[in-house]
């Protein structure tokens, strides 16, 4: 199954510290697309120990997680059975994964922040 290497840097965020957004901000992904960019559910079942996930920001040690996800709702997810650490991931399901587009992740401080897609490589 082929996967993809998904990076979402923190993209402008009025209201917030960012507000001009951060490209030292954000998320690499692991995850497999469908043709149309969109994330293969049917195939993230078959390969989701290899959908992985790493938060890095200049002011942190990068962190590693999983992409997972209960019920309809996606997640980042860092310490397994542990839900206090999860970063829920806006309609993750529905967003297409393109140069240029945009998702919203709830972060570890419970912020919701928008991250535009910068990069996207099949690994």
């Amino acid at each position: 199954m082929p996967l993809s290497r998904i990076v979402l840097r923190l993209a402008r965020n009025p209201g917030t510290e960012f507000a001009g957004g951060d490209d030292h901000r954000g998320y690499a992904l692991t995850a497999p697309l469908t043709p149309a960019g969109l994330l293969d559910i049917d195939a993230w079942h078959a390969v989701k120990d290899q959908c992985l996930v790493r938060r890095f920001a200049p002011d942190e040690d990068p962190v590693e997680g999983r992409l997972a996800r209960r019920g309809q709702s996606w997640f980042f997810d860092y310490e397994g059975a542990a839900a206090d650490d999860d970063e829920p991931v806006y309609r993750l399901g529905d967003h297409s994964f393109g140069v240029g587009d945009y998702v919203t992740v709830t972060d570890h401080n419970r912020r919701r922040l928008t991250y535009k897609v910068t990069d996207v490589t099949a690994v």
